[in-house]
């Protein structure tokens, strides 16, 4: 396995360019299933799960190429009907193929999903909506099984709580059903829209009619197009942070500061600067950092994935800093790396009135055990340590903290970090980062 092995006490200094949005990547390719013409993705990021979603569309029968940032797929017969066990493990996005295949194909068999274990996938939200579309559904020996004898039909649907992989999921299933679909309390993210803005692209009758809610025409058939995914709000954010954590000076650029919107408040509230610059936002300060007390939540707030890098932020701050997490059950495993490297930070379970109501994921989900909440008490000095990387944002996160440590740190488990972030550790010591990767 590889690692990384990480000096600290350097501020990051330079630019830095974003990739293509992962949360974009994988949607936009379960569309080239749809049609026998080319599809062509401009600004794919080449990290290793789109690698692993363009090996499930391979084995159903889609051709694809990938050169430079652009992927081209073209899909002339669906041979099979069926992802394995094996690539479905791999990544939590083989359940897009849902809509796909039952509306080519009548039948559709995906296991489980896999990724990072963050917490429970609520993909109990998707199949609802499937069936809300006529599938049949059912669940034996690790495999969803799905059929649509009488084909997809629109429908109304209405999901209990924000699901955005559960929205696109719905979104490629009804532009090919017969009818019209309505979702109702769908996903708002940037990401849905550019999912959207590709199959409009290719014939679909898709358009948000509300913030919350979509309209969907189901056409007969979709044809190629030309695509350019938005740039990654999520690897902007992690740049960011390096920058905060290590006192340092960043632009950052390919993306659209807008997105970042929320997160900047939180710069600001910290005591730092941000400016945006053409294609960007430059990072950057002086002075002690102030302590934040945020709460994560679903787009336009301070979304789930930024809340881990956020936290490396807050040990450099001077008081009381609190993070209470409201989209996963489970997603502070980091914290024990971070108390390895000298952070003070404390879990706990905040006092909630009306727990299904703040919580976006399953109660039913949660267990006793799981703090939805951390405080942390700044500023600590970080210190080198072995640190062992859970799952994607994770593992970026320990890379800033051992950026920010006054000896050398070990991280292992960078395979999850590659998952979702292209050339993440040349990116850093283009901005002057201290890191030697090895076997």
């Amino acid at each position: 396995m590889s690692f990384y092995k990480i000096t600290g006490g350097v501020p990051l200094k330079g630019t830095v360019k974003v990739t293509g949005a992962k949360n974009v990547a994988l949607k936009v390719v379960a569309a080239g299933l749809y049609t026998a013409e080319p599809i062509v993705l401009h600004n794919m990021p080449g990290i290793g799960d789109v690698t692993s979603m363009i090996e499930i569309l391979n084995s159903l029968g889609a051709e694809t190429s990938f050169v430079g940032d652009t992927v081209t797929i073209r899909t002339k017969d669906i041979v099979s009907n069926h992802i394995s066990l094996e690539l479905g493990s791999k990544c939590k996005t083989g359940t897009l193929a849902f809509g796909p295949l039952l509306n080519l194909t009548g039948e559709a068999i995906i296991p489980n999903p896999g990724g990072c274990r963050i917490g429970a996938r609520p993909i109990d939200r998707y199949i609802e909506g499937l069936k809300a579309l006529g599938a049949e559904i059912d669940y034996q020996e690790g495999y969803y099984k799905a059929s649509a004898p009488r084909g997809l039909r629109g429908t109304r649907f209405h999901f209990i709580k924000n699901s955005h992989s559960g929205t696109e999921t719905l979104i490629l299933a009804a532009v090919g059903a017969k009818g019209k679909t309505i979702i109702e309390n769908a996903a708002a993210e940037p990401e849905v829209d550019d999912l959207i803005d590709l199959l409009n692209k290719m014939g679909g009758k898709i358009k948000r009619s509300e913030p919350r809610t979509i309209e969907i025409e189901g056409v007969k058939e979709l044809h190629g197009a030309e695509h350019t995914i938005m740039g990654d709000r999520l690897e902007a954010q992690t740049f960011a942070c390096a920058a905060l954590a290590t006192k340092g000076d960043v632009k950052i650029q390919g993306i659209d500061w807008m997105l970042l919107s929320a997160f900047l408040d939180k710069v600001e509230e910290s005591g730092r600067q941000y400016e945006v610059i053409p294609d960007g936002v430059r990072i950057f300060g002086e002075g002690p950092l102030r302590a934040v007390q945020l709460t994560t939540t679903i787009h336009p707030g301070f979304i789930t994935d930024w809340q881990q890098p956020w936290a490396v932020v807050m040990t450099q701050a001077e008081g009381l800093s609190t993070i209470h997490e409201t989209i996963f059950e489970n997603r502070f495993a980091y914290v024990k790396e971070l108390l390895k490297m000298g952070a003070a930070i404390e879990t706990y379970r905040p006092e909630v009135e009306n727990p299904d109501r703040v919580y976006n994921f399953n109660i039913e989900d949660d267990k006793p055990e799981n703090p939805h909440a951390i405080k942390i008490f700044g500023p600590t000095v970080l210190h080198g340590a072995e640190l062992d990387a859970s799952d994607l944002r994770a593992g970026a996160t320990l890379v800033i903290a051992a950026l920010c440590a006054t000896t050398e740190s070990k991280l292992n488990g960078t395979h999850h970090i590659e998952r979702g972030y292209q050339h993440f550790s040349e990116q850093l010591i283009s901005l002057g980062a201290q890191i030697v990767m090895s076997e």
